[in-house]
């Protein structure tokens, strides 16, 4: 390329001959006349073709690079392994031949991908509450001190880019439920589709083409909603780009650095509040103003919800002679009534509700523990037990239902137990919460202790007084004189 340089320079600007040329540089004159005739800045050398010992195994070479392509990656066979498959059918040459081979047609392959396959887009418009977009991510935060692994719901309008971001421990159904209800809260409405990619807990299984096995409780929310589920096809995750965008984007903008809250419920909504801000900040991109003011726009073109979808996920258990149904490794507690009989039992997010009969009989707090190492946790309700206790009194004292009794039934229970007959005293007490107001009972309960008179008769005459009224301190008598005791008698 030098030497082309100045041959040019001499020539055109300085004017020697091509015989000067050539003496100076040792070309020949023709070399020198075809290089300035050829009029190329950079000269090209052609490369001569060589048969080699691999061009009768190209076409083979090539069918197995294609099929080897389209395998997992743990399962595609080495290079090493494949010239040693041709060396078997005949071929005598260097392994780095079939490197060399191997090279070129991948790089020809992403060249056609690049051109005329997945490396090519077309840009996509939408409509004012036509769709929008949903996808997963797992991102990290530190609730109540402690390092936490989230799975974080990211839910996009397409036309205004107005986005929602919600956290949850686990990627279930009752999540995914729970995040559509939010996000449609926050959108202030419902678009009429909603693009997703094949996550397990919408698509049951995946067919050719465009079919697929929509989970059944996944099409009831759909329906509920009435918006269009529309799928993607396996590994195209640029058929939901904007969402896929989102969540590149949400890691530097909310994730980093790593957040930190007392609760889940105190990061949800810290982020919401945190999107709506970026919605006011960020652009639209396309069109003129912020995400703020295009989602404005769209607003009205939303249809608006009417009620949140009952998104829970049910299941049939059976519940043990001890009073318990287990879910996920965890124990909770059910009324007595229903011992050794199967219930349903409705999974939300944050709760569990049990039915049977087609009534509602308990809800818990839901415990969603992400460590495997310990055996769980058992939540007690001890007014569950006490159609057991009333059988059996004496299983009060040591009964692990009753020891987060509240403090005034505790401190009546610690008196009473002491006594003969205290135990069956103290649960016809517990007892009375089956029949009134439990913060009655209490009262009662308080009231005897205060007066230092912790008796069942004691209790149950306060009760009535408190349910008829009656004021529980009788009233002072001003008797006359004449009728003034000599000696006060003891109760």
């Amino acid at each position: 390329m030098a030497l082309l340089s100045v041959i040019r320079r001499w020539h055109f600007r300085e004017h020697l001959s091509i015989r000067e040329i050539s003496r100076r540089t040792g070309l020949s004159r023709n070399t020198v006349r075809k290089y300035l005739r050829s009029g190329d800045v950079e000269p090209k050398f052609k490369v001569p073709e060589r048969p080699s010992k691999l061009d009768a195994f190209a076409d083979r070479l090539s069918a197995w690079l294609k099929t080897e392509a389209n395998k997992p990656r743990k399962q595609k066979r080495t290079l090493k392994q494949l010239h040693a498959d041709l060396t078997g059918l005949g071929y005598d040459g260097s392994y780095n031949r079939v490197a060399a081979f191997a090279r070129d047609w991948k790089a020809a392959r992403q060249r056609e991908l690049q051109t005329s396959g997945r490396g090519t887009f077309v840009p996509l418009s939408f409509e004012p509450g036509e769709a929008f977009q949903f996808d997963w991510s797992e991102d990290w935060a530190i609730i109540g001190n402690e390092r936490t692994k989230l799975q974080v719901a990211h839910t996009k309008l397409s036309y205004s880019r107005a986005f929602v971001v919600r956290a949850y421990l686990l990627q279930t159904h009752e999540m995914l439920f729970d995040a559509h209800n939010h996000a449609f809260r926050a959108f202030g409405g419902v678009p009429r589709r909603g693009i997703y990619d094949n996550m397990k807990t919408a698509i049951d299984k995946v067919g050719r083409g465009k079919e697929r096995d929509v989970n059944a409780r996944f099409l009831a929310m759909a329906s509920h909603y009435l918006f269009e589920p529309e799928f993607c096809n396996p590994a195209s995750g640029w058929e939901k780009g904007q969402v896929e965008k989102n969540v590149q984007d949400a890691r530097h903008r909310l994730w980093q650095p790593i957040p930190r809250f007392a609760s889940l419920d105190a990061l949800n909504e810290w982020l919401e509040n945190r999107c709506k801000e970026l919605w006011r900040q960020t652009s639209h991109g396309r069109l003129h103003g912020t995400i703020a003011d295009i989602w404005a726009e769209e607003a009205p073109a939303l249809m608006a919800v009417s009620r949140p979808f009952d998104g829970f996920v049910e299941y049939t258990k059976r519940v043990s002679p001890t009073c318990l149904i287990h879910l996920e490794r965890n124990r909770y507690s059910v009324p007595a009534s229903l011992a050794n009989r199967p219930v349903s039992l409705r999974v939300y997010p944050e709760k569990i509700v049990v039915a049977a009969e087609g009534q509602l009989i308990c809800e818990h707090r839901r415990i969603i523990d992400r460590s495997h190492d310990g055996p769980g946790q058992t939540v007690y309700d001890w007014r569950h037990y006490l159609a057991v206790v009333q059988r059996k009194p004496g299983a009060l004292r040591n009964g692990a239902p009753f020891v987060e009794l509240p403090d005034a039934f505790r401190m009546l229970q610690q008196q009473l137990l002491r006594k003969p007959g205290g135990d069956r005293e103290m649960v016809d007490i517990l007892a009375l919460v089956l029949q009134h107001d439990e913060q009655a009972v209490l009262s009662a309960v308080e009231l005897a202790l205060e007066a230092g008179v912790p008796t069942k008769t004691h209790v149950l005459n306060l009760l009535h007084r408190l349910i008829d009224g009656k004021p529980v301190v009788p009233p002072t008598v001003d008797a006359p004189q004449a009728l003034t005791l000599t000696k006060e008698p003891k109760c």
